[in-house]
């Protein structure tokens, strides 16, 4: 196996909407407001109409529950879905409270998106195993997404 890249995502967030700690962790909802995607094979932009319900434990680890919707350059639309895995460590809360970006790697960061479409010229994307690696911006997050391909 091995891991080809896809496309780079860049996701816009409105302000977070704090609903606070309940029995499962601190609930924090982010709206999405736009974005692009771009790639070899996939060029478009996120569409105003997705977000994330993001669970925070007691530990600091983010649980992302995210959905959102592509429309791509040639007017197909792709749903995407994904679960994922966010350590608030040190960098991350500084650069949270300083409004500036974190690099790949300041912290475990990772996805698991998952696409929907009807659209027949994306339709390999509905059988793709894919991987992200994020990171954080001021107001946006940005994610290397990589197809998991069989390399025999």
């Amino acid at each position: 196996m091995k891991l080809e890249p896809l496309m780079t995502c860049h996701v816009d967030l409105k302000p977070p909407v704090q609903v606070g700690k309940g029995p499962h962790g601190t609930r924090t909802i982010f709206d999405v407001v736009g974005g692009t995607a771009e790639g070899a094979r996939v060029t478009g932009r996120f569409l105003p109409s997705g977000g994330d319900w993001l669970l925070v434990d007691e530990g600091g680890v983010g649980r992302l529950d995210v959905r959102g919707t592509v429309q791509t350059d040639d007017g197909a639309h792709v749903y995407v879905h994904y679960h994922g895995v966010l350590e608030f460590n040190e960098k991350v809360t500084a650069a949270l409270g300083a409004g500036t970006p974190t690099d790949y790697g300041d912290t475990y960061f990772m996805t698991q998106p998952r696409y929907e479409t009807g659209d027949p010229r994306y339709a390999w994307l509905n059988r793709v195993v894919a991987v992200a690696e994020g990171r954080v911006l001021a107001g946006a997050v940005e994610y290397r997404v990589f197809h998991v391909v069989n390399d025999g």
